[in-house]
């Protein structure tokens, strides 16, 4: 992964495994804290392998901008805006494509239609802030993120 650096369309495949495999491991520890169950029962969607290829679309151009010019702090709370605006227009998208979003935060206090879970920002803001050295290391540039790290 360093060198010249990945191609555009590897970088999707990549970005979008990641996130199938950060899903399962989230949902795999999320069902053993909850029922304590041993077999740490992960799961996602098929749907889910494009969204979070979208990443190479959305993000790393936001990246790019906010490289050594905005603090870490800043950066992060961009990219979880961004990534719950994505998982809302693409839940939003699939529920009139399909009938329903691969997700329901419906019965969580902190939702939005159903769509996003306003309590994940950290998350998603923590993620954002973890992909900037995976973006990097993609496109062959030797250091993390940027300024205010």
């Amino acid at each position: 992964m360093g060198g010249a650096g990945t191609r555009p369309v590897p970088r999707f495949m990549v970005y979008g495994a990641l996130g199938w495999c950060a899903e399962v491991a989230f949902t795999g520890l999320k069902g053993f804290v909850r029922a304590r169950d041993p077999r740490l029962p992960g799961r996602t969607s098929l749907w889910m392998f494009p969204i979070y290829g979208l990443v190479r679309l959305l993000f790393e151009p936001a990246h790019d901008l906010m490289r050594d010019r905005v603090p870490a702090a800043a950066r992060a709370a961009v990219y979880a805006a961004g990534f719950m605006a994505v998982e809302y227009a693409t839940g939003r998208a699939l529920r009139a494509a399909v009938g329903r979003a691969p997700w329901d935060y419906s019965h969580v206090r902190l939702n939005l239609d159903g769509l996003t879970r306003l309590d994940y920002a950290p998350l998603w803001a923590a993620a954002g802030l973890a992909l900037e050295r995976v973006h990097d290391r993609l496109v062959g540039r030797g250091r993390g993120g940027g300024s205010g790290d």
